[in-house]
């Protein structure tokens, strides 16, 4: 707090007390209240006056509230000294002062003695505390936690303060923060979150890491991460991906995911600040090759697809030019481009890619390529957490270093489970980040996170499966209403699409994983652009109809519903690939026997075979003109506007077929 504001504050009150003093030994009348009272404000205005002279390290929050209630006191003492120096036998008669009044502006009196004094205390260092109890302050006497807050925010803010006792301040408010949502909002009202970030710059290890956890604790809501974010907290954080310690980098990076979960219009802000940059770089680190390196294609920059397909196509004849529109890759006869691809070609794809793009880049290093199998666990939000693991400081290791990238100095003599942390936190940010954002899934899906997407899926430890798939389904919802995103990003031609979708399929066809849902999804997503020969994700997505858990089969009837809708150009060839598959039985069940919540998407996809393949023989001998007139009597059903809207054109299309 500046020292000249604490001054100006501490004027009014110090002047009150000094009139008190002198007004107090002219009363007529209680006299013996107003020397109490004129030895309580010459007490406190000697406080007051230690205030002033130590005006620059005083708390602001607790200074002001303390100084406004003990100004309104020696108000209500003045006035009252003033009644008992009334002149005259009438004045004194008609002047009619309660002695309870007295009693209590006496004890208001204490009570600000008590206040300034804690206010001092708090202010001070731990070496002039001398580590004593420092008391529970009258004013919060009624909130007994608001003065253990600012306990710990004043100890944050004093710069004469050690750094171990700042970091035990910060892993206290995490306590605090993680026990109750209204501690948080306190925190952040008492202006704790300033204090924490400048320990999350200067601090050591622990204390940063403690400083970085209590902020995504805080950021619970969007009222609160906006106040977190316009304290500066992304440039804080974009530092420290970049140039920090790899378990502080951990941590960081799971506080941006909590804070853009609760409030994703934060997002654009960390992207400002190479947040995405720095969270890339993590997972490309020791991922893929070349992990110093992280690039966003430009004019004047050769993205990973141009080198690949150039790689591929040596004669530029040979290649043709883009589809306008990936809807329309209608030709049946044209091979998808996965080819007979075995889930080993994925390796040798990210390798050839990223060897291609040395090429171009001479002179760079080239790590091998390796995959953590160390054990994860999510950042604890406890200070102990910071004490599980030996710190290791590297002081020549983390020496900034020029690279395109992140500085990555020093991180290869991390632990493993440090680095399978790292990567997790990092693709739980791309998650969070990713979602719904155009401009920010096109900086990640032109950076080699695809790549590292895909290799992570296949190898990754599973909470860095996990999250990898939920970023893979962010993206791909973006760019599923993203034609331009969609395109550029997942064009059959693309490598790094090339390898996710191979991990998809894979997962799908296994469908005994945690990861199921999230990869269907997304290959939902990616309907429209799969071409007609694409029939190798219809029959693993017919088969999971048939799974006994019911949100496997919704997000399966979903999924399959976006190849066979009308929007999806190549939808005649999907459809035909769903019924060969037997998904028409599938779909019949599910509709009559199935739970509500099943019975909807299943009639949705039913209705898009029936539209589409009115003279299909093996929907004619599945009585689907049946199902559907049941159907269409079915009040839950018909009442969907989805349905509503097509049952009565897939029984109008059914039934001519049937003529």
């Amino acid at each position: 707090m500046a020292a000249d504001l604490v001054k100006e504050i501490l004027a009014r009150p110090i002047q009150l007390a000094d009139q008190v003093s002198k007004s107090a030994e002219e009363a007529q009348s209680f006299k013996q209240e107003c020397l109490e009272f004129k030895a309580k404000t010459e007490k406190l205005a000697a406080l007051l006056r230690q205030a002033a002279r130590a005006s620059s390290d005083l708390y602001e929050r607790p200074t002001r509230r303390i100084i406004d209630d003990t100004e309104q006191v020696l108000e209500k003492t003045i006035a009252l000294v003033m009644k008992a120096r009334a002149n005259g036998f009438m004045k004194r008669v008609f002047t009619i002062i309660p002695t309870a009044a007295f009693r209590k502006t006496s004890m208001q009196l204490e009570n600000s003695i008590g206040d300034v004094s804690w206010l001092l205390r708090v202010s001070a260092s731990a070496d002039d505390r001398d580590n004593g109890y420092l008391g529970l302050p009258p004013i919060a006497a009624n909130e007994p936690i608001l003065c253990l807050i600012w306990e710990q925010i004043a100890i944050l803010y004093n710069g004469s303060t050690s750094l171990d006792d700042r970091s035990d301040a910060a892993a206290s408010l995490v306590s605090l923060a993680r026990d109750n949502d209204r501690y948080g909002k306190l925190i952040i009202e008492e202006g704790g979150v300033v204090g924490l970030l400048k320990l999350a710059k200067e601090g050591k290890l622990e204390g940063q890491e403690n400083a970085a956890r209590a902020i995504g604790l805080l950021g619970r809501d969007p009222e609160s991460v906006e106040h977190i974010v316009n304290s500066g907290v992304c440039s804080v954080f974009a530092k420290i991906l970049k140039e920090g310690h790899m378990k502080v980098q951990t941590v960081v990076a799971w506080a941006i995911s909590e804070l853009a979960a609760n409030h994703p219009k934060c997002q654009d802000h960390f992207a400002q600040n190479n947040a995405i940059r720095m969270l890339v770089s993590h997972l490309a680190f020791e991922t893929i090759q070349e992990h110093s390196k992280y690039a966003i294609a430009s004019k004047h920059q050769m993205s990973i697809h141009s080198v690949v397909m150039a790689s591929n196509n040596p004669n530029p004849n040979n290649h043709r030019k883009e589809h306008e529109d990936d809807d329309k890759q209608s030709s049946p006869q044209i091979g998808h481009p996965m080819g007979n691809n075995t889930p080993s070609q994925m390796q040798n794809l990210v390798t050839n890619t990223m060897a291609m793009r040395g090429q171009n880049n001479p002179g760079q290093s080239k790590p091998q390529a390796s995959q953590n199998h160390g054990a994860h666990h999510t950042p604890d939000h406890s200070k102990s957490n910071a004490k599980q693991h030996p710190h290791h400081h590297h002081h020549n290791q983390h020496q900034h270093v020029k690279l395109s990238g992140a500085s990555i100095k020093g991180r290869e003599m991390e632990d493993p489970a440090t680095k399978a942390e790292m990567k997790a936190m990092a693709a739980r940010a791309l998650w969070q980040l990713s979602k719904g954002n155009v401009s920010i899934c096109r900086n990640i899906t032109e950076s080699r996170a695809l790549l590292c997407f895909a290799v992570l899926l296949e190898k990754g430890p599973e909470d860095v499966q996990s999250y990898s798939a939920m970023a893979l389904m962010e993206i791909t919802e973006v760019a599923e209403q993203n034609a331009d995103l969609r395109r550029s990003a997942f064009k059959p031609t693309s490598p790094a699409a090339k390898a996710v979708v191979e991990q998809l399929l894979k997962i799908i066809e296994n469908a005994n994983s945690d990861l199921l849902l999230p990869c269907i999804r997304s290959v939902g997503n990616l309907a429209r652009t799969f071409r007609a020969t694409e029939t190798r994700f219809v029959g693993p997505l017919v088969r999971l109809l048939d799974e006994r858990e019911p949100e496997v089969s919704i997000e399966a009837a979903i999924a399959l519903s976006k190849f066979a809708c009308t929007e999806n150009f190549l939808h005649v060839y999907h459809c035909r690939a769903i019924v060969n598959a037997g998904g028409a039985k599938h779909l019949i069940q599910l509709v009559y026997f199935g739970e509500q919540m099943v019975q909807i998407p299943a009639l949705i996809l039913l209705c898009y075979l029936a539209m589409h393949l009115p003279e299909n023989e093996i929907l004619a001998q599945e009585d689907v003109l049946i199902v559907l007139e049941w159907s269409s009597k079915q009040a839950h059903l018909i009442e969907e506007p989805s349905i509503e809207s097509l049952l009565p054109d897939a029984k109008i299309e059914i039934g001519i077929g049937k003529l």
